[in-house]
Order: C-alpha cells, then sequence, then structure tokens
C-alpha cells in the first residue's frame, strides 16, 4: 500500500530513502541519509549552436532542463527480458509520474517559471528569419526570462536553419560570379537583430540564475534544519499536546520556506515526508491528535480525487494535464498521509485518475503522430516537385522567373505544411535544402551565361550612348539626323544589359536623344512658321506678276521684271510641299519674256543676273567657288551629251535628213549646244563678278595702307 504511493514519490537519478515497514510501531526508526548541499558554482550557459534534434511542440507540461545541471549519463543496463504488457503499463504509469514530478519541481523552484505553461509555443518552423527575430524581441521584452527557455531554443533552431540556407546560397552567387570563396563575407542585417536580442536574452537569463542561487541555497538551508527540528521531535519528553504542537508549527514553516533548487526539490521532499510518516507512527501515543489528522488529511485527499476524476472531461488536454500537476503537488506537499486502512484505496483512486487523463495524453500523441506522418507525405511531395524544378531548368529568362515565382510557392508550403517525426526532420530538412540548392545551383548558371551577353550588350549600348552624346549638339542637321535615328534602331536590337546598369546607360541615352530631337523639333518649328511666312510673300508677289503689264519700253520692262526677281530671290524657303509656287513664277516670267521677244539665253542670264548679285553682296568666297565648280560640272556635262549625240548621228550616214530619228537627234545636239553657251555665259558672268571683287578687294587693301602710312 505504502509502496504505491511512493510510486508518485519517485525521482529518476536520485538516491532512494530507506522505507519503513508496515510494522513501524514495533521497530524502531532508521537514520535517514542527509539531504545534499548545492554546489556552488554559476549556472551552466546554453550552447549557441542550433540544436541536433529539432525541438518538438509537446504538451504544455512536458519535462524541460535547466540551465544549473545537465541530465547524467545513462548508465549501461543488462539486457532484460522484454516487458510484459502490465510491466509496459506501469513503466508508462511511471513515466508520467515522473514527468509530474519533475515540473513540480522546476515550478516549485520558482513561482513565475509557472508562466511557461500559458505562453503557446508556435510554429516557428513556418515563420520567416524576420518573423523569428521579432517573435523572440517579443518573449524576451514582455515575459519572464525563466519561462521562456523552451520557446527560445525552438526559435534559435529554426532561425539557424533557415540563415544557414540563406548564407549558402549567397555564397553560391558569389562563387557563380567568379568570386573566391575565402573573400566571402556577407553583413545580414537581421542576423544582426537576432544576435542582438539573444544576447539580451542570455543576458538576462545569466542575472536570473546568479540572483536566483543564493535564494534557494538559504531556503533549501532552512528546509534541511526544519528537517533535522522534526527528526528531534521524537526524543523529546514532554506532553503530547505540546509536541503535536510543535509539529503544526515546523509544517507551516515548511510550507513559508520558500523554493528551492530543482534538483533537490524531490529528494528534500521525500526526506521531509519520511520522517513526517515516522512522526504520525510515533504519535500513535496519542490516537485521538494522530486520528483527526488522518481524518483530515483524508478528507482533503478526497477532494483532491474528486476533482482529479472531473479532469477527464476538461476538453482542453494541456488545461487537464497541468490542472493535474497541480493536484499532484498539493498531494505531496500540503496534504500529510491518512490513516493505514484507506490509504490504499484513496490512492488507488486518484492513480486511476491519472492513469485516465494519461491515456488521453498517449492517444493524443498518438493523432500527432498519424498527422506528423501526413505531413512528411507532404514535404516529400513537395521535395520531389522541387527536384523537379532543378532538373528542367528553363533557358530563357522570363521562363526562369516564372520557375523561381514556382520555388518561392513550394518553399513556403513545405514551411506551411507542418511538423514531421522527429526521426524524419534532419532528413526531410536536408533533402529539402539539397533540392532548392541545386536549383539555385542550374538558375546561377544560367545567369552567369547570361550575364556575360549582358555585358557585352553594355559595352555595345556604351559605344553607341558615346555616339548620341557627340551628336547632341550638333548642328549638322542632314548628316546627324539619319546617323540619331540608326543609333537608336540599332540600341533597340542590342538585348538586355546587367539591371543595376539598366536604368541608368537608358536615362543617358534618351536623355542625349531628346536633346537632339527636341533642338530639331524646335528648329523645325521655327523653320516652318518662316517658311510658311516666305509663301505667303511669295505668293503676293506671284499675284503682282501676274498682273504685270509690259509699258512697251524694253528697258523699262526689263528694270520692272528684274526687280520682280530680285525680290523673289530674297524671300527664303517655302513649306516642301508648296515649292511648286517657284515652277509658277518662272512660268509666268517665261510668259513675258516671250512677249519681250527675248530668247532662250538671255532670259537665263536675266534670272541668274539675281544671284550673281546675292553671292557678290554675301562675299562669301567659298559659296562662289562652290558655284563656279556647279557650272563647269554643267557645262562638261553639256559637252559630253553633245559628243555622245554627235557620235550617234555617224550611225545615220546614209540617212536622210528627213528621218524623224535624224531630226530628233539634231535637234537635241541643238538644245545641248544653245544650253552650254547659257552656262558658259554664267561662267563669265560669274568671273567678271569675281574679278570685280578682288579689285575692289585690292583697292580696299591699297587704301588701308596708304592711311597706315600717313
Amino acid at each position: 500500500m505504502e509502496d504505491k504511493e511512493r510510486e508518485l514519490q519517485h525521482n529518476v537519478g536520485e538516491e532512494n530513502i530507506q522505507e519503513t515497514t508496515e510494522n513501524t510501531e514495533a521497530t524502531a526508526p532508521k537514520e535517514v541519509p542527509e539531504a545534499v548541499e548545492i554546489p556552488e558554482k554559476e549556472p551552466s550557459k546554453a550552447t549557441d549552436e542550433a540544436p541536433t534534434e529539432k525541438p518538438s511542440e509537446p504538451l504544455e507540461a512536458e519535462t524541460e532542463t535547466t540551465p544549473e545541471a545537465d541530465a547524467p549519463p545513462e548508465t549501461p543496463q543488462a539486457e532484460e527480458p522484454a516487458p510484459t504488457e502490465t510491466a509496459k503499463t506501469k513503466n508508462e504509469d511511471d513515466a508520467v509520474l515522473e514527468e509530474i514530478d519533475e515540473n513540480n519541481a522546476e515550478d516549485a523552484e520558482d513561482t513565475d517559471n509557472q508562466e511557461r505553461h500559458t505562453i503557446p509555443l508556435l510554429d516557428y518552423h513556418a515563420m520567416s528569419m524576420e518573423n523569428l527575430v521579432g517573435e523572440l524581441q517579443k518573449l524576451v521584452r514582455n515575459e519572464k526570462v525563466q519561462a521562456i527557455k523552451k520557446h527560445v531554443e525552438g526559435i534559435k533552431y529554426e532561425f539557424d536553419l533557415k540563415f544557414q540556407e540563406f548564407i549558402e546560397g549567397k555564397k553560391e552567387d558569389f562563387i557563380n560570379a567568379g568570386g573566391n570563396e575565402v573573400d566571402f563575407k556577407y553583413n545580414s542585417v537581421t542576423k544582426r537583430q537576432f544576435n542582438e536580442v539573444y544576447s539580451d536574452y542570455r543576458e538576462k537569463r545569466n542575472q536570473y540564475y546568479k540572483n536566483l542561487e543564493k535564494n534557494l541555497k538559504e531556503n533549501l538551508n532552512r528546509r534541511l534544519e526544519i528537517i533535522e527540528e522534526l527528526k528531534g521531535l521524537i526524543n523529546v519528553d514532554e506532553d503530547m499536546n505540546s509536541t503535536y504542537k510543535a509539529f503544526k508549527e515546523l509544517q507551516e514553516n515548511w510550507r513559508n520556506a520558500g523554493p528551492i533548487p530543482r534538483t533537490e526539490y524531490n529528494n528534500v521532499w521525500r526526506t521531509y515526508q519520511h520522517h513526517i510518516e515516522i512522526f504520525y507512527d510515533f504519535l500513535h501515543l496519542n490516537r485521538e491528535l494522530r486520528d483527526l489528522d488522518f481524518k483530515h488529511n483524508l478528507e482533503e485527499k478526497e477532494k483532491l480525487v474528486r476533482r482529479a476524476e472531473a479532469l477527464a472531461n476538461e476538453p482542453d488536454l494541456t488545461v487537464a494535464f497541468r490542472d493535474l500537476q497541480t493536484l499532484h503537488k498539493i498531494w505531496k506537499e500540503d496534504i500529510g498521509p491518512v490513516s493505514q486502512e484507506h490509504r490504499e484505496e484513496i490512492w488507488e483512486r486518484f492513480s486511476n485518475a491519472t492513469k485516465v487523463l494519461h491515456q488521453r495524453r498517449q492517444d493524443h500523441y498518438k493523432e500527432l503522430d498519424a498527422q506528423y506522418e501526413n505531413n512528411l507525405v507532404r514535404k516529400n511531395e513537395i521535395i520531389a516537385s522541387i527536384k523537379e524544378l532543378s532538373e528542367n531548368v528553363a533557358s530563357s529568362h522570363k521562363a526562369l522567373q516564372q520557375q523561381i515565382k514556382k520555388l518561392e510557392e513550394l518553399r513556403t508550403a513545405f514551411f506551411a505544411a507542418g511538423k514531421v517525426p522527429r526521426n524524419q526532420n534532419e532528413k526531410t530538412w536536408d533533402a529539402f535544402k539539397t533540392a532548392v540548392r541545386n536549383f539555385n545551383r542550374n538558375k546561377n548558371a544560367y545567369y552567369k551565361n547570361l550575364k556575360k551577353e549582358q555585358q557585352e550588350n553594355l559595352d555595345k549600348k556604351r559605344a553607341l550612348l558615346d555616339r548620341a552624346v557627340a551628336l547632341k549638339d550638333s548642328e549638322d542637321w542632314d548628316s546627324a539626323t539619319p546617323e540619331m535615328k540608326r543609333i537608336q534602331s540599332e540600341w533597340k536590337e542590342i538585348g538586355h544589359v546587367p539591371r543595376k546598369y539598366s536604368d541608368k546607360i537608358w536615362k543617358e541615352f534618351k536623355s542625349a536623344c531628346n536633346h537632339y530631337f527636341d533642338r530639331l523639333h524646335a528648329l523645325k518649328n521655327e523653320g516652318l512658321k518662316e517658311e510658311q511666312e516666305n509663301y505667303d510673300k511669295k505668293n503676293a508677289c506671284l499675284e503682282r506678276l501676274s498682273a504685270f503689264e509690259l509699258s512697251g519700253t524694253r528697258e523699262d520692262d526689263l528694270k520692272s521684271i528684274k526687280a520682280f526677281i530680285a525680290e523673289w530671290k530674297s524671300i527664303g524657303r517655302v513649306p516642301f510641299k508648296k515649292k511648286n509656287i517657284d515652277q509658277k513664277f518662272n512660268k509666268i516670267l517665261d510668259g513675258i519674256f516671250k512677249k519681250l521677244d527675248l530668247d532662250r539665253q538671255e532670259s537665263e542670264l536675266l534670272k541668274y543676273g539675281n544671284k550673281i548679285q546675292q553671292l557678290a553682296d554675301a562675299d562669301n568666297e567659298r559659296a562662289i567657288q562652290n558655284e563656279r565648280s556647279f557650272i563647269r560640272k554643267k557645262i562638261e556635262e553639256s559637252k559630253a551629251e553633245i559628243r555622245q549625240l554627235e557620235t550617234n548621228l555617224q550611225f545615220f550616214s546614209n540617212a536622210s535628213e528627213d528621218n524623224p530619228l535624224v531630226r530628233d537627234v539634231i535637234k537635241r545636239v541643238e538644245s545641248h549646244k544653245e544650253t552650254l553657251e547659257t552656262w558658259k555665259a554664267k561662267l563669265k558672268k560669274l568671273n567678271i563678278m569675281k574679278n570685280d571683287l578682288n579689285r575692289a578687294n585690292d583697292a580696299e587693301e591699297e587704301e588701308a595702307a596708304a592711311g597706315e602710312e600717313e
């Protein structure tokens, strides 16, 4: 009976206390080993390395270790026969009782530590690095540092995994871009923020345990003193009522003694409970006092049993198990033993209520395991899809961008798929990272080749940009305009350039082109306005010429005609679509010349006289030279035509001059000879004008020289 109740008080890794026999009245109590004092040491710091196994997300009451003590290494055990079903059940019961004891020991060390049960463990696996930093920051700022150990470990583990994957991708990009692996450095703002928050957590945690240690040691010493005083009660020679009163005071002092190190909690409590039972056995000398205590304790334990049995109907399993843990703590710490006849029965009821809840937990874990298996299947499907992508990387930028988008969707789905069985976690994560890394390598290989091509395109566009900048202020519109259009057309044919240069070089090229064509359009707009004004002036001149009537005096009429021609020549260009107005003007002149009976050469020279005057007024050597070259070219062309036609006449040596073909050739020869004479006359006029200009210039120079001599 007592052995079953002691199952509740069992603690793994602690020294067992010698138990009393049922016949305690006839047997003298044995001495109990003293509780071990906590050695003075700083709490060990949690390592910065990520745990080798991904933290699971069990029910809130699961046991966790603390910085003060690591679990002792397991002692090798001899092989034992396979346990029976009864033994398995007993082992499972022991496990849940040990878990309750460990959690109560942890909560007893610091009552604020119980808050960890109310802080939800989120799905950190599905969070991005930025969200993990935010969640860690929120916990460190708003929660007790001793209550968030499990949460921080889960966050750090997931952050380290994601950051490792991220930095490996950046390193591959760096190497693919031609960098040396030993030169790779990457400054991550997110990593820096995480380290700052995590460092703040460690500082707060270390300070907390440093402050806590002193109080825990003092409270432990006080409890050990109470145990010593309790042991001494059975040897005091005084009336039982005084002894019982002292016993009750010691019990009250024990309740108020404060928390002690969790590593000593169960050992010290068992020692205390052992001496409580010895005292009650000693109290048999005064059965009335003992029976009253037994009755009170039985009533209190029955209340706990009813509360434990009611937890079977609590829908929230986490809340139910946490409440059960509290009931076990009250059973152990606050309520003493009951009479021998009720001990087995009351413990059996309490134990059965615990087993019911334990079975619910086991069923819940089985459901979680099934869900984890489904999640594993889903994640393996996602990994297979990523592998397929990596083996069929697109060969065009557009298609590859779509694949990259698809990969991001698969990554998001992978993290959202939920947890997998713990023994499959590392394998699944490695397969996922490998598949993603293979895709990135193939993607990077494509962009590496593309980058080389884009660099060549950049060089070509820079050459076009230099040419456009050189032409943007050109005044040679006739040659610059088609060249600028050619540059623009060639620019369009060149492919993409590296993104970091794309906007800059395009803006510079566009600016140069716009500068040139804005100038051209402004000039054209101004020219069009001026040309329209010129057209209006020529049209007015044409109307006056059409209305001109010969006076009958040849010299006066020629003078008037020359004035019309001079006015016409002084007016500038007209719009291109209205250039036929010149033909109208010449046609009217030809009609007037015919009335004046002027031959063709004379009329041509008359028209040419105005141009000679314009050249003389401009006194432009280059313009005069160009005009002379033009006339000489026309003279040579006329001579060539005449020679060719006269050669053709030789083929008609036997033909009569009445032959239409012969007559046509002869007519054309005469026309070209007449034209030749006209060009010669124009050249003569030009030479005369040039000589006159030279003489005038010489005279001016002589006058200037004479003036200098004076």
